[in-house]
């Protein structure tokens, strides 16, 4: 396994719990997209801010970064030696995302400011995530060729993955 892991996929597939177990099992240090790009409020970063920020971690020498955000794949599929892309269904997304919404309920736990919840936006997002599967795997296939690329279906096959490590 490298010591560059980019961790994606649909939103409630787990990519946060994922990174983490992977930084843990690795002792490498973990970045959480959603971290750098929202501010308090749910206030998007200023786009040039965003990707500095990401293409400062994906600078480093070790690093899992977890996160969809493709408009910032330029910056961290060629610096990946792993990719993982977490396909879990639309329906067990959307569980995840009302459990993890009950879970969390006043907390801030996606980005500091940001009260978790779930919008139309993230619903519908969720719901295309077959239509956007396609262009992410050709992403990933075409601009990091070289990197150890992995896709997990399931918790059987995300455990497995975690134990190979």
């Amino acid at each position: 396994m490298g010591r560059r892991i980019m961790v994606t996929g649909c939103s409630g597939a787990g990519k946060s719990t994922l990174a983490r177990r992977i930084g843990a099992a690795l002792d490498i240090p973990v970045v959480h997209l959603d971290r750098l790009y929202w501010r308090p409020g749910w206030v998007p970063a200023p786009p040039e801010e965003f990707r500095a920020a990401v293409a400062e971690a994906a600078s480093t020498d070790s690093w899992v970064i977890d996160g969809n955000y493709s408009k910032t794949f330029d910056l961290r599929l060629p610096f990946a030696d792993t990719v993982v892309l977490l396909d879990a269904s639309r329906y067990v997304c959307l569980s995840r995302v009302v459990r993890r919404l009950v879970r969390e309920w006043g907390q801030e736990t996606q980005a500091a400011g940001c009260v978790s919840k779930v919008d139309a936006e993230l619903v519908q997002w969720i719901w295309k995530w077959p239509t956007r599967r396609p262009l992410m795997l050709h992403r990933i296939a075409t601009e990091a060729p070289s990197a150890r690329q992995v896709l997990l279906r399931s918790p059987r096959e995300v455990s497995a993955f975690l134990r190979a490590l």
